[in-house]
């Protein structure tokens, strides 16, 4: 990357350090390491700080706890490892460092640590669940393998196949068992057995190896292609010591290619044993066939018996009896219901003639007449009454009634009661008035 400064820019120690970590950051954003730890350092903090270096340089690095938690090694000062990384400055002191993402352990000791790390993944993902394992068919006419043409996983299998059962027909899909390039052959030759379509089982496999030399067999995309596949795999790869990721994941996996070939290959004496069981079944079968062909036919004969014309004709005859006999009782038990109804609507009919209704309505008149004139004569009496109570009521409070009790009322010449002597004054004239008249005077006192 290219970085073009101003020549008149005076710069701090901490704007050009920081400058510079943006440079190495962005220049050197994932790089892949490997060397020697030394000075490894793991505070309290959970952070990891070492030097990573090999025999002519060195570099200081820092592993974050987010990252180096999910570690399933413990690094230590002489181990070789391989780290991804990115490059980075520290910039207090001026110091450029590795931030490190991801550690391993360099050699075999990757290889294994990337196995166990695939392993898990794949594991999690359900690839080796046996929900998605597919069984062998119950017949095998046709085998696949998958190996090299040349090596001695080959061999085993034909020579197994032919003693057991050379019958079967072998069709070879010829790829590389190992180096970089052996997983893409091997999942090119799933896949075209898989389009072609024609054979029954697919056997994957080689001789035995180191890790390094069976690999190709611990490839992710391998993985998938074998859970991918529609027919049934069985894995056969290395000795029976040997694991790899293809044993995980395919359908079935045998121990050694020579046991792959044994596990899908009938025994001849078994399949002759077999096929005798098949015809001594066949022959009770037949024989229980016959049987019951002949018991069929009796039936037949008896129920063509039963159909002929005469048989069914009294049969017909028979049921009209019985059928006229039905109706006759049916007649019979409805002109009786009928009769029994007609003898109970009698009386409630006599009962609803319009004379006696009419008799009861009249009666009905009368009553409520009689009901009426006796509560108009109670209602005028009650208002006479409550009449004669208002009236000894008015009477009582009338001025009369109090002048015919002796007593006088005087009023001021403007016709205004006088209730008090300070109501009228000297020479005032007032009228009095009396029960039986009024007299007029004048005030002098």
């Amino acid at each position: 990357m290219a970085v073009t400064h101003s020549t008149h820019a005076i710069y701090t120690v901490s704007r050009l350090n920081k400058e510079i970590r943006s440079v190495l950051e962005q220049g050197f954003s994932s790089l892949i390491l490997t060397g020697e730890i030394s000075n490894f350092i793991a505070p309290a903090s959970g952070h990891w700080y070492f030097t990573l270096k090999d025999d002519r340089a060195q570099v200081k690095a820092a592993m974050w706890r987010g990252n180096n938690r999910n570690q399933t090694f413990r690094p230590e000062n002489g181990a070789q490892v391989t780290v991804r990384a990115r490059v980075s400055l520290y910039e207090p002191r001026g110091d450029y460092q590795l931030i490190v993402e991801h550690m391993a352990p360099a050699g075999e000791g990757l290889l294994k640590q990337q196995f166990d790390e695939l392993k898990m993944r794949l594991a999690a993902e359900g690839l080796f669940s046996s929900a998605y394992k597919k069984p062998l068919p119950s017949t095998i006419n046709k085998v696949g393998v998958i190996t090299s043409a040349t090596g001695a996983a080959i061999r085993d299998i034909l020579t197994v196949l032919k003693r057991r059962a050379p019958q079967l027909e072998v069709i070879i899909y010829p790829a590389m068992v190992q180096g970089s390039d052996a997983h893409s052959q091997l999942i090119a030759k799933i896949n075209l057995a898989n389009t072609r379509n024609e054979v029954d089982v697919l056997i994957l496999g080689r001789g035995g190896g180191s890790l390094e030399d069976l690999w190709c067999f611990n490839h992710e995309q391998l993985a998938r292609a074998i859970f991918a596949s529609k027919l049934p795999i069985v894995s056969a790869v290395g000795h029976e010591i040997d694991t790899t990721i293809s044993d995980y994941v395919a359908d079935i996996r045998a121990a050694t290619p020579s046991a792959a070939a044994e596990l899908i290959s009938p025994n001849s004496i078994e399949l002759h044993n077999k096929v005798k069981q098949q015809v001594n079944h066949l022959s009770h079968s037949f024989k229980h066939f016959l049987a019951a062909k002949r018991s069929l036919t009796v039936q037949l004969e008896h129920r063509l018996q039963l159909c002929h014309p005469r048989n069914q004709l009294a049969q017909q005859a028979q049921r009209l009896d019985e059928l006229s006999t039905a109706l006759h009782n049916a007649m019979r038990q409805t002109l009786q219901n009928d009769q029994r109804r007609l003898a109970n609507l009698t009386p409630r009919l006599i009962q609803h003639t319009p004379e006696k209704q009419l008799a009861y309505l009249q009666y009905q008149l009368q009553h409520f007449q009689t009901k009426l004139v006796q509560t108009m004569q109670q209602q005028l009496h009650n208002n006479r009454n409550a009449l004669a109570i208002q009236a000894s009521r008015l009477e009582s409070a009338s001025p009369l009634s109090v002048l015919a009790r002796g007593y006088s009322i005087s009023k001021n010449a403007q016709g205004k009661v006088i209730k008090s002597r300070v109501d009228v004054s000297i020479g005032d004239e007032m009228l009095t008035e009396f029960i039986d008249g009024t007299v007029k005077s004048t005030v002098t006192d």
